[in-house]
């Protein structure tokens, strides 16, 4: 199944959301009204205290059953989305891709239709072709929720979602913000639906830094400023957002080498002097450390990205409760 035969066909208006305007899937974060952003970090917020109980787990989903259906690895991911999962009580069946009948032959299509005939109620979708978790969207039975675990360069909404709620546990109010997100926003799905958050949840400036070989053509048509110096680009900004190099979607040599990156755009607690004093620093992980941040700055008093993995089982608690209707 290629990358082209994924991509077939627009995006249907409204296909992530019921008639009356509640989550069905979660696919991509461009499109979403403001107030179902809110809706879903308020969700999680009510999650959040359930990861401090002795018994962490909720009863919302007993009885639910819910597919990993990862194509590409991401331990992070996929354990934070079955933590979530287990903390809200539903059955959890991952599949191993690599040894699945997909590799024998079998279509895409045949592998779900024997997944739903096991009586299934979500799949977790994670994909190194863009736009798969919308094509399984679109064929799979109506009771089944879809939710984008990354596609390709394209979008990874639950990581975005995960990045807004620890923005606002610590920011508050993003109008008032400017946040920063550096480094190889060419490849990064992240980037692409954080852009789309932090604009949707109407931030004062969104910028994005990295030199022009790792940025997209037309990037500001997305509704950002483009900077490619970064002591420039991080003046002043609340919030830090690095990227990893994604070195693995590189088709050719977009960089002299990572010594001279890390020189011009890595993440040091000197250069960090130019964000404000209360700047708060992010990284999507798994980060390279000495090529995109020091470790002196992930590891230091200003780096938030351990509770953004805290963050992210009860963002994903949240969007999986909303899709199935329990958190109504």
């Amino acid at each position: 199944m290629t990358e082209q035969h994924l991509q077939a066909g627009p995006l249907p208006s409204g296909m992530q959301l019921h008639d009356d305007g509640r989550l069905r899937h979660l696919l991509t974060i461009e499109g979403l009204p403001r107030e179902l952003l809110v809706e879903i970090m308020d969700t999680a917020e009510s999650f959040v205290s359930v990861q401090a109980k002795t018994v962490k787990k909720v009863p919302l989903l007993r009885g639910k059953t819910i597919v990993n259906l990862f194509f590409e690895p991401s331990t992070r991911t996929r354990t934070t989305f079955e933590l979530a999962a287990k903390r809200l009580s539903a059955d959890v069946l991952n599949i191993n891709i690599a040894t699945s009948a997909t590799t024998k032959g079998e279509s895409l299509l045949d592998t779900l239709r024997n997944i739903e005939a096991m009586f299934c109620d979500m799949f977790i979708v994670r994909h190194a072709d863009s736009g798969a978790a919308h094509f399984i969207a679109r064929h799979v039975a109506p009771h089944v929720s879809v939710l984008n675990a990354g596609d390709g360069s394209h979008a990874h909404p639950t990581q975005a979602m995960l990045d807004m709620f620890t923005i606002r546990r610590h920011k508050g109010d993003f109008t008032r913000l400017k946040v920063a997100i550096v480094g190889d926003v060419l490849h990064s799905r992240v980037a692409r639906s954080q852009i789309h958050a932090l604009n949707i949840l109407n931030t004062a400036e969104v910028r994005v830094i990295a030199p022009r070989t790792l940025l997209p053509a037309d990037v500001e048509k997305l509704g950002v400023h483009v900077f490619n110096d970064m002591d420039e680009g991080l003046h002043d900004v609340d919030v830090v957002i690095m990227l990893r190099l994604q070195k693995e979607r590189m088709q050719s040599a977009l960089l002299p080498s990572a010594h001279e990156y890390f020189q011009l755009y890595g993440l040091t607690n000197e250069r960090l002097k130019a964000a404000r004093e209360d700047a708060i620093v992010m990284h999507p992980g798994p980060a390279n450390r000495g090529v995109e941040i020091a470790s002196d700055v992930a590891d230091g008093s200003r780096s938030v990205i351990l509770e953004q993995v805290s963050n992210g089982i009860a963002i994903r608690m949240a969007i999986m409760s909303m899709v199935t209707g329990a958190a109504q």
